[in-house]
């Protein structure tokens, strides 16, 4: 009988790719994640994994019963999610990842709304870049979170995760007050020789800011490096540089901001393990986010 920890342990080995990082996931020793491999290996009677140097490469049949150990946990989620639905009222630790403009803007009413309808929930919310969500989804740190990409630079899907949208949203390039107004067909073009103010090197948002002023002929000259877009309306007030803004995070601008929509789109989404969107717990947290994103937005 193949024992569902390792299974589990053999998929996030498949994700993260060394038995260091599965280690580290797990908060335990890398020997004591490789014994549940040589155990895994035994139960299932064939060779699973090859070693090569610090990482391991998997075998045709590791490659399959990683197939396989997906649709298992993925039923699990589905029979916990049903075992849930015909108890008597919702409750225990509902674990909730968000990035910052979210847990500011949708959240709070969310978080009322739920509490009032469903007291027996303990609502835990983790302020969390949309990056480190699907890996807190799949270590079970998480029971939803939510995830963005941008139609400029999608976001390959997680296999193991399920996602509703929430939110598409116009993306807008802020400018000083001060700046002239233009009758350029392409705004992006008239802040080319601007300074910038761009997230953190790596992340999303710097990501998508390189492309989409490359699209339009130019690399962004960065003055600023900011991750809180507060903080960046904040300097673009301040007259310090130009700057991309979603419409969740420019909702209430300060005073010497000029939005400016561009083409680019936002969009948000719920995610959680496959099988538990029948959950009720998850379903009444995707219920309230999506009201409360519908009121915030005057939908």
């Amino acid at each position: 009988m193949l024992d569902v920890r390792r299974l589990r342990l053999l998929c996030d080995l498949s994700r993260l790719g060394t038995i260091a990082a599965v280690a580290q996931a797990h908060t335990c020793s890398a020997s004591a994640v490789s014994q549940q491999m040589a155990v895994l290996e035994r139960e299932a009677g064939v060779p699973l994994l090859e070693r090569t140097g610090r990482r391991v490469a998997f075998t045709a049949a590791g490659r399959l019963l990683v197939r396989h150990a997906e649709t298992v946990l993925a039923a699990l989620e589905q029979t916990t999610a049903a075992l849930a639905a015909v108890g008597t009222g919702l409750s225990g630790p509902l674990r909730i990842g968000a990035f910052p403009t979210a847990v500011r803007t949708l959240l709070p009413a969310a978080l009322v709304a739920l509490g009032r309808r469903h007291p027996g929930l303990e609502l835990m919310v983790s302020e969390l870049d949309p990056v480190a969500v699907p890996g807190a989804l799949r270590e079970r740190r998480l029971d939803v979170g939510l995830l963005h990409d941008y139609d400029v630079v999608p976001v390959k899907p997680d296999p193991a995760l399920d996602a509703v949208s929430l939110l598409d949203e116009t993306v807008f390039l802020a400018v000083p007050g001060t700046t002239p107004a233009t009758e350029g067909a392409d705004p992006l073009r008239d802040v080319r020789d601007a300074p910038w103010i761009m997230a953190s090197p790596g992340t999303l948002c710097h990501t998508v800011t390189l492309h989409v002023c490359r699209a339009a002929g130019f690399r962004p000259q960065a003055r600023h490096h900011a991750d809180d877009f507060a903080t960046v309306l904040a300097l673009v007030a301040a007259d310090q540089g130009v700057s991309l803004v979603p419409q969740l995070a420019a909702a209430q601008p300060p005073a010497g901001v000029r939005l400016i929509p561009l083409p680019t789109r936002r969009r948000t989404r719920i995610a959680y393990r496959q099988g538990a969107a029948t959950h009720p717990a998850v379903a009444a947290f995707v219920s309230a986010l999506r009201q409360s994103t519908g009121a915030f937005l005057g939908r």
